[in-house]
């Protein structure tokens, strides 16, 4: 017997499997796999709120005319944190409320000519219901 052969006989005799067994990572603690569905979770709620956001802008672009004749409010356009064209966000779906009219009305700082909301599934990928298109409401009547 050569002495590599000798060697792996000697550590395999002398109990390698434990030693395998202690080196091997430990499962994940429960904290830890909590942590991590959140964070799952949480990236698959924001992936979902930016594209129900683009869904209910174009949908909105689409029903009043097209980029020819609409821009909606610039809020439809800003990320997903702390938008205020988001209202609500429960039962698996996301429900935005915002003004829009002709092109350049935010910059020329005129009144919106439509008000718009639209609940888009919780993945983003289907309007669920257009609330509301036309013309802007008072805030009692849109809440």
């Amino acid at each position: 017997m050569n002495r590599i052969t000798a060697l792996v006989a000697g550590v395999l005799l002398s109990g390698a499997p434990a030693l395998a067994q202690e080196n091997a990572t430990p499962p994940a603690a429960p904290r830890t796999t909590q942590t991590l569905e959140r964070i799952e979770e949480l990236l698959r709620e924001s992936q979902g709120l930016q594209r129900a956001i683009n869904l209910a802008r174009t949908t909105a672009t689409q029903l009043n005319g097209g980029l020819e004749l609409y821009r909606p409010a610039g809020c439809m356009y800003a990320g997903i944190s702390n938008n205020p064209c988001l209202i609500s966000r429960d039962g698996g779906s996301f429900v935005f409320r915002f003004a829009g009219g002709a092109p350049g009305w935010e910059q020329f700082k005129l009144a919106p000519a439509l008000e718009t909301e639209i609940r888009v599934s919780g993945d983003g990928r289907t309007v669920l219901q257009v609330i509301y298109n036309g013309a802007p409401r008072s805030a009692a009547a849109a809440s």
